[in-house]
């Protein structure tokens, strides 16, 4: 299973863990197997079906906008990083 890294702001809503595995062959599908197991982070993550704007996703370091965005494969080997746009200098 993919492992996921959750940012600090996000932690909260996760049961206070900094990572999880979930399971899924996209991007997408690890995702809503994350928010199914902890359904907090489903309105931090997307709104409708949609990740919200501000909410950058990679996987091993390749941001997925620039792959297949949540169409994007994963293997069990992989890491998917959720990295919230910040603002400010």
């Amino acid at each position: 299973m993919p492992l996921v890294r959750i940012p600090t702001p996000l932690r909260p809503h996760a049961g206070g863990n900094d990572s999880a595995q979930a399971e899924g062959s996209t991007v997408g599908e690890v995702l809503n197997a994350l928010t199914s197991a902890y359904p907090d982070l489903r309105s931090r993550l997307f709104d409708g079906e949609d990740l919200r704007r501000f909410v950058n996703v990679y996987v091993n370091n390749e941001d997925i906008r620039f792959l297949e965005d949540l169409d994007t494969p994963v293997a069990a080997a992989d890491e998917v990083s959720i990295i919230p746009a910040v603002a400010g200098g």
